[in-house]
Formats: structure tokens, sequence, C-alpha cells
């Protein structure tokens, strides 16, 4: 089943005091528009000055920022999450995904989560060297670092900064265990250290297929990897003997959900080992930004699939309740949940794979004294 995508033509866009900007400059983008964040005193507009000047400005263009990171572990003791702590190599996401709930850090920074968060991106150039220091930290424990939990480490910057390649060979030099969520086929890039860490016990890769649907998925996530792209990397990650699985996220009913079944049959023929999935999350300006995508995209299916949000939502579109925020509630929510776990279960992908910590070894840094044991 495909979705049929509304092709807005090139001087459209949203009116300019809702942040809209029209589609020529925003094409290849996830968000429809660019309000200020909720932090900001000020609300900025453009305004013709009467020569059309509007219509001259030219295409959005991505903007990387270098930064340094005091620290790149980020703690979090949040009880429905399976790790607690992470690491997040670059602020904002070149991915574009209209759905991202990492969107609303962008804020916090004084910019807005719609297009600023997809094309003024700060990148922690810094942050093996920072990570080496935290591991060399007295009395440090070794547990799982998630990476690709808040924006992904293989977004197209990362092809030309490399941040990722240098975290991953400080993990790999310190036996310190990992695991990566990504929508990008340039996880493939890293493939020889990824192996070796495999053969250790100290890698787990997960690829998130939101879609099988190749138009909806390039309106959606439009500067990510195409599904197939993503299943081909499970195939060769699997193939090298690294434990890879598959993320069904977000599920967005009436727009994805139908495709739950057909997403993990691929998987397993792709020789995926275990799957997960994440109902759609709209916390704060992203409820406001997936409207806006869903309307001006799939106008034929927006009040059913708002509808069948407010059903697994209690009557609203995000309710941040631990526990049920990434499943919901309710029959639809229900529905999605058992169809998913009796796919799971009939595909062997319910299981859960382990990774080993008794191997870490902290860095020594330069003048750090070695340990005599």
């Amino acid at each position: 089943m495909s979705v049929a995508i509304r092709k807005p033509s090139r001087e459209e866009s949203l009116p300019h005091e809702a942040g809209g900007i029209a589609y020529a400059r925003r094409h290849g983008r996830g968000a429809q528009t660019n309000r200020s964040g909720r932090f900001e005193a000020r609300t900025y507009e453009p305004v013709d000055d009467g020569w059309e000047s509007l219509g001259d400005l030219e295409a959005l263009r991505t903007e990387v920022q270098e930064v340094p990171a005091r620290r790149i572990i980020t703690k979090n003791d949040s009880p429905d999450i399976g790790f607690d702590r992470s690491i997040n190599p670059y602020r904002g996401c070149e991915h574009g995904c209209v759905y991202c709930f990492a969107r609303p850090t962008h804020a916090f920074l004084g910019m807005s989560p719609g297009l600023d968060f997809e094309t003024k991106l700060f990148a922690k150039t810094n942050a093996a060297q920072a990570l080496e220091r935290e591991l060399a930290a007295p009395g440090y424990e070794p547990r799982m670092i998630a990476i690709g939990s808040n924006t992904d480490p293989y977004q197209p910057v990362e092809r030309r900064y490399r941040i990722m390649r240098r975290i991953l060979e400080v993990l790999s030099e310190t036996n310190h265990p990992v695991g990566i969520v990504t929508k990008s086929a340039l996880v493939l890039r890293d493939l020889d250290i990824l192996q070796s860490m495999a053969e250790r016990g100290l890698v787990k890769v997960a690829l998130s297929v939101t879609t099988l649907d190749r138009q909806l998925a390039r309106t959606m996530e439009p500067r990510a990897s195409t599904p197939d792209k993503r299943l081909e990397a499970v195939e060769t990650l699997s193939n090298a003997g690294i434990p890879t699985s598959v993320m069904v996220a977000p599920v967005v009913p009436g727009l994805t959900d139908a495709e739950i079944e057909r997403i993990l049959e691929r998987a397993s023929a792709a020789g995926a080992r275990e799957a997960g999935y994440i109902l759609l999350r709209l916390p704060l300006e992203i409820g406001d930004l997936f409207v806006e995508w869903l309307r001006a995209n799939c106008p034929d299916r927006a009040d059913r699939v708002l509808s069948l949000m407010r059903q697994t939502r209690g009557g609203k579109l995000y309710d941040s309740e631990w526990h049920s925020r990434m499943e919901g509630d309710g029959p639809y929510a229900w529905m999605i949940g058992r169809r998913f776990q009796m796919a799971a279960e009939r595909l062997g992908l319910d299981k859960r794979h382990k990774l080993r910590t008794d191997l870490f070894t902290p860095p020594t840094l330069p003048g750090q004294q070695l340990s005599l044991l």
C-alpha cells in the first residue's frame, strides 16, 4: 500500500507570520515552517519590500558550527529507557525527519525547532577527546552507551567531520560497549571497527525503518537513506557478524502502521536478530510541525491520522506519561503493540542481545600514571 503525496507549487508556503517559507527555498527539507523558539521574547517575520524580494532568496543551505564539548556522555534516569547514558556527536540533524522528537532542543539555543533544526547544525569536534577524559575518570563504571538516541550520528555532515568514527575508535580501544541507532547506510563506512567490536561482544546496531514507501520516506525523512538502503545495510552488517536489529519507529497511526509486518519480514530476511517499535511522539513544538506537514503533504489522510493519534493518547496529540509515552494507550495502541509482538515472535525478532562490560580498560591520558596492577 502506498500513500499519495501531494506536490506543492514552488511558491506555496504557510503565512509568513506562521514562519512559512516558500517550498522552492525549503525543497528537500522536512519542516514547513521556521517559527521562533518558545523561549524567544521576539518573533521575526520576513516582509516583502515591494520589489518581490522574498522570491529572490536562495534555497536554505546547511550551516555547521564547530563547538567544543566540555562533556560528551549524557546521563539519564528515565524509567522507560533501556540505557542510562548516551552520546550525541551533533546538535540538530540534516536528515530533517519531520517527526523527530529532538527538534525542541534547538529552542534552548534560541533557534527554531523547525527548519533551523535541520539547517543550522552544531558539530562537537572534540567529542573523542572528551570521551577519553570521561572514560579515564576514577571510578567510572562501564555500561552500554547509546548513540543515535537523539540526533543521528551518521547524518550527511558526518562524511566530512568523521566525529562518529573517532568516537568508535576510542570505544574500541577501551573495550567499551555501544549501541547505535541510525537511518543512514553511512554506518557501513565503519564496518571495520564495528566488526572488530562485534567479535568481542561490544556492539549492536539498529536501523530505523519508518516505511517501505520511497515517496513517503522522501517527504517525511528527506535526507535519510532510502528504506531499501537501510535494509541493505542491515544485511551487510549481519553478514559481517554484527548483531543487527530494526526499529519500526515511529509508527504513525493511519499512515505507516499497516506496514509493521512487512517491515519486520524484510528485516528478518536481511538477517536482523531483534526488533523494536515506538509510537509517534509529538512533544512541544513537534505537534504543530507534524500537523503542518501532514496537512500539506497528505491532506486526504490528515483528519484520520490525527483522530487515531488522539485515540492512542487519551484524547490529546501527545501524553508524556512515563512508560505509556513510547507505546500509547487505548484499543488502537494495544492493537499496534499486539500486531508487532505477534510478528516479532513469529520471525524470531523478540530476543535481546546483551553486550559485555567486563572487558573495559580505561584509557591512559598523557601524563597519567599507569596502573601497577
